[in-house]
């Protein structure tokens, strides 16, 4: 019996690939080293005592954390997209949504450009169509 000899695999380049999905950001382990004190951030508003100090003066309270300018201003821009794009994991970003009395529905329709009426209705009607681009650079 022959021991099949295992194809090794360039890590890097098969993380890389993943950026290459239209409206899709993977959370690698790359993104979770960026996103390091982003989601420290967001995790610190599971307490109450956070949360208040946080809404009373939040420029204030993300200077406490060692956040990127981007960072930052994703956060107080409520951009979630650029959170993600910043190494925010959507988990941990959940807590500001929280924060701010928004359901998980709602913020992840404000991420894909709809109401939440309607990410409500495209996910009851099963999701995204798998029609369409699926690749940005092969366009197809």
């Amino acid at each position: 019996m022959t021991e099949k000899k295992k194809e090794r695999i360039d890590i890097h380049a098969y993380l890389a690939e993943m950026e290459d999905i239209p409206g899709t950001r993977v959370f690698t382990a790359q993104r979770a080293r960026k996103g390091y004190w982003l989601n420290q951030f967001a995790m610190s508003l599971m307490k109450e005592e956070n949360r208040e100090r946080f809404k009373a003066d939040e420029s204030a309270y993300l200077d406490e954390w060692n956040l990127t300018p981007a960072a930052k201003q994703a956060v107080l821009d409520r951009d979630y997209n650029a959170m993600i794009d910043e190494g925010g994991n959507v988990y941990f970003l959940s807590k500001l949504f929280s924060t701010d009395g928004q359901s998980f529905q709602k913020a992840a329709g404000s991420m894909t450009g709809m109401s939440e009426a309607e990410y409500a209705q495209m996910m009851i009607n099963g999701g995204r169509s798998p029609e369409g681009v699926r690749s940005k650079k092969g366009g197809y």
